[in-house]
């Protein structure tokens, strides 16, 4: 009996701990001090809410975003991104498996049993089946998740260009893809690349007014916060020696008389972070960190600007 306790119990806390683990895993991203914080930030127009596909740079999925504006409610627009079981659209799996494993954990918390009452599984065959069932719950909750964080387009994910042989000097973007829906011309890889080093400059100066010119109004109020985040703790974030080491399209399309296009980026930096004033090391390292992040950029007859940062698993 004594053992039977000690099993349950034992059993009753991992059950907890897999319970409240799962969603904050899918809801907590790594911070990193550099531009956007390590953060999912800014909008993709209609496909905000759809994760991009992805590509032979970034193989995982796109993590979603932690902030946009944009609004989930509006026509032509997916599922946002939320909970593990609270997200709209879950489906009729998701809320039977939220209520029959938060009504089985609480009787467990309150002493009694997966299914309270019932006498008989305070017995050894009773505490298997709620080991076996309480896997399966999970198991099946965590492949529910998978597929709603993957893709979903019409065609599939498109080829990433980073799986074709023609780089620049070996790194950096590969040519366009004739069967993107959008064109995307060496010039716009060149233009991507640049932004990539002048929007990390920018940041590292704190250099709003610049970063206007290079970013959409949403994301510059992003990098404004976050810098006045970093006055307040008198810190200054450092960036340097940016260098993109692999970049290849996700995808391309027009909407309306805006064009989008998110582009996976690897990229190497010194990323550090100091005390004001004093240049006391706070965070980061002398040394150079690699990163890979979706950006996403949009033109609307003029310069592309970086309308969204994505971090990837």
């Amino acid at each position: 009996m004594k053992f039977t306790q000690r099993a349950r119990g034992l059993v009753q806390a991992i059950a907890v701990a897999l319970a409240l683990a799962v969603p904050l895993a899918a809801a907590i991203s790594p911070a990193d001090a550099r531009i956007g914080g390590g953060f999912g930030s800014g909008s993709r127009g209609a496909r905000t809410f759809s994760a991009p596909p992805s590509t032979s740079t970034a193989p995982s999925v796109a993590q979603p975003f932690n902030r946009t504006l944009t609004q989930p409610s509006s026509p032509g627009f997916g599922t946002p991104a939320g909970g593990f079981f609270n997200r709209p659209g879950r489906g009729l799996f998701g809320g039977l498996a939220a209520g029959f494993l938060g009504a089985g954990l609480l009787g467990m918390l309150f002493g009694g049993g997966l299914f309270g009452g019932l006498g008989g599984f305070s017995s050894i065959l009773g505490l298997m089946l709620q080991i076996g069932l309480i896997v399966f719950l999970v198991r099946m909750a965590m492949s529910w998740w998978q597929r709603r964080q993957a893709p979903a387009y019409a065609g599939g994910p498109m080829s990433g260009l980073g799986a074709q042989a023609s780089f620049r000097s070996g790194t950096g973007f590969g040519l366009g893809t004739p069967s993107a829906p959008l064109e995307i011309a060496p010039a716009d890889y060149e233009a991507f690349e640049r932004l990539l080093v002048e929007i990390q400059s920018a940041w590292s100066n704190e250099d709003i007014d610049r970063l206007r010119t290079l970013a959409t109004p949403e994301m510059v109020s992003y990098f404004a916060q976050d810098l006045e985040q970093n006055r307040t703790r008198n810190d200054i974030n450092k960036v340097s020696d940016v260098k993109l080491l692999q970049g290849d399209l996700a995808e391309a399309w027009r909407e309306g008389d805006t064009e989008y296009a998110s582009v996976a980026m690897r990229f190497s930096l010194v990323d550090k972070t100091l005390e004001r004033g004093a240049s006391r090391l706070v965070a980061g390292s002398e040394q150079p960190t690699e990163a890979t992040e979706v950006w996403t950029v949009r033109r609307r007859g003029g310069n592309w600007a970086l309308s969204a940062i994505q971090q990837t698993n």
